[in-house]
């Protein structure tokens, strides 16, 4: 059972297995958001997901990047991401239509940020992450 189903742009359906949620900026002590700080916050969510979903291919949605201040700090300008960053695994019908409908199924983890802990579901997700390509990033794994 998924937790949602998203509809993509491109039409295609996809089941939401599994959802980790975080602070994007939870547990910073020192400093202030920053492209060094995002960068490394966004290496380390690909990783965690590498990790944690191997056979899994991983993909990153940029995400928008605000710079609300104008005054430059000792690493660059402020430069802010979504509060709530984002890594699901889903997956969907098989990609290659010559696969067993029964036996294989298309999988893709995707690492995203979103202003919101809600949960995206039919048609109503992030526009970008509705952009997903599924159909050259996924692949097809047997059951």
């Amino acid at each position: 059972m998924s937790l949602a189903r998203l509809v993509l742009a491109s039409g295609r359906s996809v089941d939401l297995s599994e959802l980790r949620l975080s602070s994007t900026y939870g547990g910073m002590l020192e400093g202030y958001p920053c492209r060094v700080v995002n960068e490394m916050k966004i290496k380390g969510l690909l990783r965690f997901a590498a990790r944690e979903f191997p056979k899994s291919p991983v993909h990153l949605v940029p995400p928008p990047r605000e710079y609300p201040d104008q005054y430059a700090g000792a690493f660059g300008p402020v430069e802010v991401i979504p509060s709530v960053a984002c890594v699901g695994n889903f997956r969907s019908h098989a990609l290659n239509p010559t696969h067993d409908p029964v036996l294989y199924r298309s999988f893709l983890t995707v690492v995203w940020f979103q202003p919101t802990t809600r949960v995206p579901s039919g048609c109503d997700a992030e526009d970008d992450l509705r952009d997903v390509a599924w159909d050259e990033l996924a692949e097809d794994f047997e059951l």
